[in-house]
């Protein structure tokens, strides 16, 4: 008489176990495809991290704040700012780049994300592979200012003034390859002049010997530079957006003093990781487009010198890689690299 073996005997647990297995990868690819379906249905759930790559007080986390509460109303969650700051905001960004693509780490990013493709050998991660855009928020437009012992008052003066002494004359930035050395490089440049660049670390002490006339002139954020154009501790020569600034209404553009076209601003977004579902992508664009709308962000945007913006994602992205050439081709004029 043969013999059975124990499964033999019992034919059915098999089947019955062969039926729970189907049933558990099943279910793997239900968990997997979650974050594509359900996560987006029920986002947010829990509070939003918003990564700002600068620190806590300077100009682009004041503005972060600003939105970010408004955000936290229409999303029903709290938006959480955390500031990482750090290798020209690189660090923030690359925090973002590697996080979950779940909407739940969202990047608060500035104009340096389109510098640093171009002034960093290495990046750890690639901004059009490793980030989605969600919405441009704002622009904070720079000023062409000079100590106020400088004898010029307008643009055409002062580019005389430039000429008669060239490469002579000094002017500050917040640091290599930042948007306010580039932005007076790009200035230079258009106008035929040479001048020598001193980097500082940050705006702060740049203005400070801008004002007691270390530098002779710089570019610089308006919301950073009011304070000492309003004491005329040094002189606004003009703004570097295309329309003229609400704070300094009798400034004209550099576009307006001779340079057509000439526009470059500190400008922000909000961007999330590769990967992050469409739907929520559309959700965060939404939070930010309310909270540009409303009239108290737009006031409080405005005391510091900032413009709200707002955009779809695709224009955003079509933007970002306008300046990610632009800016390709004035870090290659200027030489400078920062690894």
């Amino acid at each position: 008489m043969p013999i059975q073996s124990k499964n033999a005997r019992h034919p059915q647990p098999i089947a019955l176990r062969r039926k729970w297995l189907r049933a558990v990868a099943a279910c793997g690819v239900a968990v997997a495809l979650l974050p594509q379906a359900a996560l987006a249905a029920d986002y947010p759930d829990r509070p939003i991290r918003l990564v700002v790559p600068f620190p806590p007080g300077g100009p682009t986390d004041l503005v972060s704040r600003v939105i970010a509460r408004k955000m936290s109303e229409d999303l029903g969650q709290t938006v959480l700012v955390d500031n990482r700051p750090g290798a020209n905001g690189n660090i923030g960004n690359e925090i973002v780049a590697k996080a979950q693509a779940d909407g739940y780490t969202v990047l608060y990013n500035t104009s340096s994300i389109a510098l640093s493709p171009a002034l960093y050998k290495k990046l750890s991660y690639d901004v059009k592979r490793d980030l989605l855009p969600v919405a441009l928020t704002a622009n904070v437009p720079l000023v062409l200012e000079v100590n106020a012992q400088v004898q010029a008052n307008t643009v055409p003066e002062f580019v005389a003034w430039l000429k008669a002494n060239p490469g002579k004359m000094t002017y500050g930035s917040a640091g290599n390859g930042n948007v306010t050395h580039l932005a007076a490089f790009l200035f230079l440049q258009a106008n035929g002049i040479e001048a020598v660049h001193a980097p500082y670390k940050g705006s702060a002490p740049a203005l400070t010997d801008l004002a007691s006339g270390q530098v002779q002139f710089m570019t610089d954020t308006i919301n950073s530079s009011l304070p000492f154009i309003r004491d005329k501790r040094m002189k606004a020569l003009a703004v570097t957006s295309s329309a003229r600034s609400a704070q300094l209404p009798d400034v004209p553009t550099l576009a307006e003093s001779g340079l057509k076209g000439f526009e470059v601003g500190a400008w922000q977004g909000m961007m999330v990781p590769a990967k992050t579902p469409p739907d929520i992508v559309r959700r965060l664009n939404g939070a930010v487009l309310k909270a540009l709308a409303s009239s108290d962000v737009r006031a409080s945007l405005a005391a510091q010198g900032a413009e709200p913006r707002g955009s779809s994602p695709e224009a955003y992205g079509t933007y970002l890689s306008q300046e990610l050439e632009r800016w390709r081709k004035v870090v290659k004029d200027t030489g400078v690299t920062l690894d």
